[in-house]
């Protein structure tokens, strides 16, 4: 018999994958179906293990082996939910196979000081962050890194993390002071920095917080900020990411902003549509974690529906989009990026032939998957090629490091860029005519 299996055993979860009519839409538009070809592998299958799981017909062994397997293996990109025609919840599914898994999973040595250090020690501390992020600038610089790249010696999920690693810039803001509105002020808005973003790609969080000041709207950022909680609710942390929840509610509900507003799909997603379900049961918190959730924007919606000062400058370059996951499946911001980019002088955006299919990175996925990662990013990187792009345009973090990856991969030598870094382009080049 399989322990702590209860809550698939419940009858809100047994509704939810009876929602599932087996019409396998999903099938085609599952990256990992893509890949493998096998039934298990892709939403229908997934559901069905879930189904046997929830009706007590896996043994112990069927579990640790196929169930644990086959789950892992998911994305959780979510394109199934978007192809659906029956509406699944497949994000609710998969969240209650997962707790499942961990329930039943005893981390050995080695991965709980991964956890430990990675999830616990670094990411909800930025300033340490940085200070990974400056030895990491020291190491690109000193050519260790070409030398590391050219031996080639690195174990899988070392040479996995390597690659990701984006040409940085370890140069920071002091965020104590709030950035004015240039011109006419219009609103205050609060901005989430986030942590691997601010200290290995912190050009996309100033481009943004740029971006909004030319809108007329004042940046604040409210101290006491952390990390969202992303990778630790892909890896089953859920009392972790429970404590770094409570502490961005307290800090952005502190005072009252016209929006809280989030630049990384990933991110955001779970500070929107996450945070509310973690504390649907707790009474200090169920209130103010639905008033900050329905607070949070991703920049670019926010952007596109106040959108006061279109840049000017000419941007001559033909670029390609590529959707983050979680920011057109979970947020369903598809259209504003999109009108963003094409509301820039000289920019001509050639759309993707799957511009819904995942890159790859999915959180700590092309870490600890990093072979099926690899295949999912080929893909990817392929349909790039064809639409002879000179630029790379991405919406999350770990789509804009992965794609950096796949680029050299590829190689195809395009620089990749977030919406708000493009646009920054076009006012930067404006202000240059001036």
């Amino acid at each position: 018999m399989i322990h702590h299996i209860e809550l698939m055993q419940s009858s809100d979860y047994k509704n939810k994958l009876a929602q599932c009519i087996h019409c396998g839409l999903c099938l085609q538009a599952c990256p990992t179906y893509a890949v493998f070809g096998t039934e298990m592998d892709a939403p229908r299958g997934r559901i069905a293990l879930m189904r046997a799981a929830s009706d007590g017909r896996l043994t112990p062994e069927q579990f640790n082996d196929a169930f644990t397997t086959h789950i892992n293996l998911c994305l959780a990109c979510r394109a199934c939910e978007t192809a659906c025609p029956s509406g699944v919840q497949y994000g609710a599914l998969l969240d209650g196979a997962h707790k499942t898994i961990v329930a039943n999973h005893a981390p050995g040595a080695v991965e709980n000081f991964v956890r430990w250090l990675g999830l616990r020690e670094m990411m909800p501390h930025v300033e340490r962050m940085k200070f990974v992020a400056r030895l990491m600038w020291l190491y690109e610089k000193s050519g260790v890194q070409k030398l590391v790249r050219a031996i080639n010696f690195l174990p899988k999920p070392l040479k996995a993390m390597e690659a990701i690693l984006p040409p940085i810039e370890p140069r920071y803001r002091d965020y104590r002071a709030p950035a004015p509105a240039i011109g006419e002020k219009r609103g205050t808005v609060a901005f989430f920095i986030g942590c691997i973003q601010e200290a290995f790609l912190s050009s996309v969080n100033e481009a943004t917080i740029r971006v909004l000041q030319r809108n007329g709207y004042e940046v604040h950022f409210p101290a006491g900020q952390t990390c969202c909680g992303a990778a630790q609710l892909h890896v089953g942390e859920y009392d972790l990411v429970r404590q770094l929840a409570k502490q961005n509610i307290d800090a952005f509900l502190a005072r009252e902003y016209d929006a809280i507003l989030s630049n990384a799909g990933g991110c955001g997603a779970t500070l929107r549509t996450e945070y509310a379900h973690l504390f649907h049961d707790d009474s200090a918190y169920a209130a103010k974690a639905k008033k900050f959730s329905a607070q949070v924007q991703d920049v670019n919606e926010f952007i596109a529906a106040h959108y006061t000062n279109p840049p000017k400058g000419n941007v001559p370059v033909r670029v390609t989009y590529s959707d983050s996951c979680h920011l057109r499946h979970v947020q369903k911001v598809v259209k504003q990026p999109r009108d963003l980019i094409k509301s820039i002088p000289g920019v001509q955006l050639v759309e993707l032939k799957l511009p819904d299919r995942c890159c790859g990175s999915a959180g700590v996925y092309n870490i600890v998957n990093a072979s099926v990662a690899d295949d999912v990013l080929a893909a990817k990187m392929a349909d790039i090629a064809t639409t002879g792009a000179q630029m790379i345009v991405a919406s999350n973090i770990g789509c804009h490091m992965q794609l950096i990856a796949g680029a050299r991969q590829a190689q195809l030598n395009v620089p990749v860029v977030h919406v708000m870094q493009l646009l920054d382009m076009a006012y930067q080049a404006a202000e240059r005519k001036t």
